[in-house]
């Protein structure tokens, strides 16, 4: 080997080092290895050789796939602000009986949104709709957590946008078009279907059969309310001709929500208390719920819900600014011994009273009609700057943002949703590239106030683009110093006497290996060049090697370190031991799926 090669590989090396004993985060980690490689010399102009070039360093930052990606984050963004994925799974999900049926009940929905969003705020979705299942009826959290986080997985490798591997594997491909290579590889919106529709069948099958065994019961961990939590008695009202207008209360979802329960109704002035499940709910009713501040955000996020201050008080119910906060009364705050309606909160403070905490007392008048006291606790629905505004004031004691508690655009919902169909079908019928559609839906997005453009720039996670980048830059000095033909040459030499379908797997399994190591976007980019060596060598044809490589960078089961793993992990009761123990065979079962499969639809040799 070329001194490049050594070093291009001793830099690789350490980037594997870095990233399995978390010196600093993928982005700091891939950059870093970026500028090893730069002074090293390994990127050198074209057409001066002897000249370092930094923009083939930094050309992955011009990556279609990495751009793509950053869209996509927007689009999922108008999914999730608009209610549009609760709205589309709810109804779904029903309300199983089972273990098992719950099991499947949660992963097809799950893998169905996970086929066209990325899959981190689907599981942050359905996380509390799979605690309450957990609470309601027992049903151990360990065995259903694992599989939540497993079907958004396995509904990624359906289609080219279901991850951000596919879309990296895609955008390389496409570099590689540019050059003249690999022009007989196409990869369009459905193509890893063909494998990714069977594997995902499998890994389902796996989940149902093998949990019995396989997963722990772990434990469910559940809003508690108790004589030290802050309970607050908040006042909502049914819309007119909405989602649960004529519904029981039980069909509306109201029923044993965590860390809350409608204590009663007002209807026409009068007070209807002890209700009971089949309760039916008309338009104006009034409920009183008892809960946590938590539970009232997810209550501010249900369809068809509205806190009655906004009623009152005669709030923009469109404003997509406001947020909840939590303000304690001061000694000195001009309001006390006021109601809420006589001291005209809202003028004073623009902004408006949600809710009232006041010690072990259970305030259960309308909202209104409160008379504010020293050491209250409000619940302030409002813009984010009253916490800068007050803070050096005298009126209260202290304020708080509320996480997580902007409204829910519920009326943007079929927008969203038509045009992320909209998007699909521009990038399955016609030429268009996903970059173009998903930068259309985007724009309609934007436009029709599905979020606002601070929302959709925080949205876009800028340390996973410069990983990602990062990343492509290695990848590219990988196959620049010659690092990738004595990798392949050292796997061929191994894999080649057992075949071809060995190649194949082997190409899977280094990229599982390389995904546990440094993640399914590093793992993608530094294979694809070995890969493709690999093909040259052999006069094999790569589409299959495309879809292992795709394969294999989805394939994040056996490692708790991947966001959505660690995210149901706490939840889950899980240990680390238990990703692998699930993890592996899984694998395994997706290695042998795609190895038969994969040379039957795209021949491999010839």
């Amino acid at each position: 080997m070329t001194w490049e090669a050594w070093y291009t590989i001793g830099v690789i090396a350490l980037i594997m080092v870095a990233l399995v004993r978390n010196w600093a985060g993928p982005d700091t980690v891939m950059l870093a290895g970026l500028t090893l490689l730069m002074t090293g010399g390994l990127f050198s102009d074209p057409v001066a050789p002897l000249l370092p070039s930094p923009k083939q360093a930094i050309s992955g930052f011009a990556n279609e796939g990495l751009i793509t990606i950053a869209v996509l984050f927007v689009v999922a963004l108008g999914m999730s602000q608009t209610g549009a994925m609760d709205m589309i799974a709810r109804p779904l999900l029903g309300r199983p009986q089972k273990l098992g049926q719950a099991q499947v009940r949660l992963m097809l929905p799950v893998a169905g949104l996970s086929a066209f969003l990325n899959n981190t705020p689907i599981v942050a979705m359905f996380m509390p709709v799979v605690s309450d299942w957990c609470k309601k009826t027992g049903f151990p959290a360990g065995k259903l957590f694992i599989p939540l986080g497993y079907a958004s997985i396995l509904g990624g490798t359906c289609t080219l946008i279901g991850t951000s591997g596919n879309i990296v594997v895609r955008g390389l491909v496409t570099d590689a078009q540019a050059k003249g290579e690999l022009l007989d590889v196409q990869i369009g919106m459905f193509t890893i279907a063909a494998i990714g529709l069977p594997v995902l069948v499998v890994g389902v099958l796996y989940l149902l059969i093998g949990s019995r065994w396989l997963l722990p019961k772990g434990r469910t961990r559940s809003i508690k309310q108790g004589d030290d939590a802050r309970e607050y008695v908040v006042e909502m009202m049914v819309e007119p001709n909405s989602a649960i207008d004529g519904k029981s209360i039980e069909q509306a979802g109201l029923r044993s929500l965590p860390g809350v329960y409608l204590a009663d109704i007002e209807r026409d002035g009068q007070r209807l208390v002890a209700v009971g499940p089949e309760q039916i709910l008309h338009g104006n009713d009034r409920l009183f719920f008892v809960g946590l501040v938590e539970s009232v955000v997810d209550l501010q996020k249900i369809r068809g819900l509205m806190p009655a201050a906004r009623k009152v008080f005669k709030l923009d119910e469109n404003q997509p600014h406001r947020c909840l906060v939590e303000a304690v009364v001061s000694l000195e705050c001009p309001m006390i011994g006021m109601s809420i309606r006589e001291g005209r909160f809202r003028s004073r403070y623009n902004a408006a009273v949600i809710a009232v905490h006041r010690g072990s007392e259970r305030v259960m008048q309308k909202i209104g009609d409160i008379v504010i006291e020293p050491g209250d606790t409000l619940l302030i629905e409002t813009h984010p700057s009253f916490v800068e505004t007050q803070r050096n004031k005298r009126d209260f004691f202290l304020t708080s943002t509320v996480e997580g508690s902007k409204p829910i655009r519920h009326d943007k919902a079929g927008i969203a949703i038509i045009t992320l169909l909209g998007m699909i079908a521009l990038v399955t019928l016609t030429p268009m590239t996903l970059l173009h559609a998903a930068l259309i839906a985007g724009g309609i997005m934007t436009l029709t106030g599905c979020f606002t453009m601070t929302e959709a720039r925080d949205s876009v996670d800028l340390r996973a683009l410069l990983a990602l980048g990062g990343a492509i830059g290695v990848g590219k000095a990988l196959e620049q110093s010659g690092a990738s033909a004595v990798i392949a040459e050292q796997l061929l030499h191994l894999s080649k006497p057992m075949g071809p379908y060995a190649i194949l797997a082997s190409v899977y399994l280094t990229t599982v290996i390389f995904n546990m190591l440094i993640g399914n976007i590093g793992s993608a980019v530094l294979i694809f060049p070995i890969a493709k060596a690999m093909a040259m060598a052999e006069s094999l044809h790569f589409m299959p090697l495309a879809m292992a490589i795709m394969m294999g960078a989805s394939a994040t089961y056996a490692t708790a370190s991947y966001p959505v793993n660690l995210m149901v992990m706490g939840s889950g009761g899980y240990k680390t031991s238990d990703f692998f123990k699930v993890g592996l065979p899984l694998n395994l079962l997706i290695m042998i799926v795609v190895v038969i499969l994969a040379p039957q639809i795209w021949p491999l040799v010839g």
